[in-house]
Order: structure tokens, then sequence, then C-alpha cells
């Protein structure tokens, strides 16, 4: 196979998975896995991947924030299964914080109604599902991000800091071991970054695609937060485990 081939071949993996190994790229690219190691090298050296211990990573474009729309395309499944397990772990009278994000919303479905909650969040559309609920619910004030239905600035975080929560349930664009839970967006992670300040416990929903990915505005350490995923591949559970509470919900 040419190289250009190979190339392009290895780039769609990556496209597809975002993270691949060389032991995945061998027998479908029918080639060695030091033929393998001197393409992944060539990429990076082109700005094209990133690679990492066994195998290589999308290469991350950390300002970069998909829509709403686009987002709850994606791993709708798989978010759901986290949002549901969530849901579970509340409890009469906690005071909430439910952060806007496609896999936190998700969670509202599942949130009984009988169930004597209070919930703070910062997004206009999933405050407008839990009133629909009939779940007591506020909304922090702030400007409107338009792509994510989030309210954020000085107002919001004002608010936060006056307000104490039982539990926080965010949704971060990566989890990386040395960078932590990072966002595209430097006010929404200030705005994130007070809410876990202000919660007795946090947890941090992510789909699986979003570990080891690192975005541009850094929240917080790993270790402030237990990360809900629907799972972690096996060459970095153990890593994550050495510095978090990760739970993989099949």
């Amino acid at each position: 196979m040419l190289t250009e081939k190979r190339h392009q071949l290895i780039l769609d993996f990556l496209t597809e998975n975002d993270i691949v190994t060389i032991s995945e790229l061998m027998k479908p690219l029918k080639a060695s896995e030091s033929t393998i190691r001197r393409d992944l090298k060539n990429l990076e050296e082109q700005g094209m991947l990133a690679r990492i211990h066994g195998g290589a990573k999308k290469m991350p474009h950390l300002s970069f924030e998909a829509t709403m729309a686009e987002k709850e395309e994606k791993f709708h499944q798989q978010k759901v299964q986290v949002a549901k397990f969530c849901a579970s772990l509340l409890d009469t009278e906690d005071v909430v914080y439910l952060d806007a994000g496609t896999t936190t919303i998700e969670m509202i479905q599942f949130i009984p109604q009988n169930l004597a909650i209070k919930v703070v969040t910062n997004s206009v559309k999933h405050a407008s599902l839990l009133i629909d609920r009939q779940i007591e619910t506020i909304i922090l004030g702030g400007m409107i991000k338009l792509s994510t239905n989030a309210t954020l600035g000085a107002t919001a975080i004002q608010q936060l800091r006056e307000l104490r929560f039982s539990k926080a349930f965010l949704g971060m664009n990566g989890a990386e071991l040395e960078a932590g839970f990072t966002t595209p967006d430097p006010e929404e992670a200030a705005v994130k970054k007070w809410a876990m300040k202000q919660s007795q416990q946090n947890y941090v929903l992510i789909d699986h695609s979003k570990l080891q990915q690192i975005a541009f505005a850094q929240v917080a350490p790993l270790k402030t937060a237990t990360i809900i995923t629907d799972s972690c591949p096996q060459k970095f559970i153990k890593n994550f485990q050495d510095q978090t509470t990760l739970k993989e919900v099949k």
C-alpha cells in the first residue's frame, strides 16, 4: 500500500475514533509496527495528529466548540446512559447544580417528579425542561451564549458565590491526565469552576470520546470530581483511577 494511502486511512480512523493504537492499524493497513510508527511520526510532524504511547490521537482544536445541535447528534445513546445513572444519584432535599450541556440535559427526563429537590442551572433550555416537570428551579443571570444556551459572566459568578450545592453535575469538553477538566471558552470555564467550588460532591458527565482530550481553558484538576462515562479505554483506565474516581456506565 502506498504511503499516502496509509496516511489517509490513519486519519480516517482518527476521524471516527479520536484515538487509535498501532496494533489496531496493523491489520487493515497490512503494515508492520515499525512502518506505522514512521507513518505516525510523519503525520505528527505535519500537525495532523498527536502521538501517544502505543498509538495516536486526533489533533485537538483547543478553542473550537460545536453547537448544541451538533453535539446532541454525537454519541447520543451513550449520553443517555450516563445521564440516567446520574439521575439515580439524586436524593430528596438535594440542592443541585445542573450545568449546561447535551449530557446533563438528558438527566432531566429521569428525575422523579415526586423527588423534592431544588435545581440551579446556567442553561435556558435546561430551566425550561425542569419547569415543565414541576421541579423547583433557579436560573443564573448573565449573558446568554447562543451556541450553548449557557449564561455566563460576572452576574452568574456572583450568584454562584452566594449559593451552596449538595451535588453538581457538569459537562466538559475534555478530561486529560495532566490538563484535568477543560472546556473551550474561558468564561464557561469560570462558571464551571465556581459551581464545583460551591458543591459538596462533583460529577463530570462525559462520553468516552472526551477522555484524554484537551480544550483551551482549564476548569479543575481531575481529583475534584467523579467522572461518569459510558466507557474508558483499557489502556487509560488505571491512570485515571489513580487520579480520580471513575465510574463506567454500560
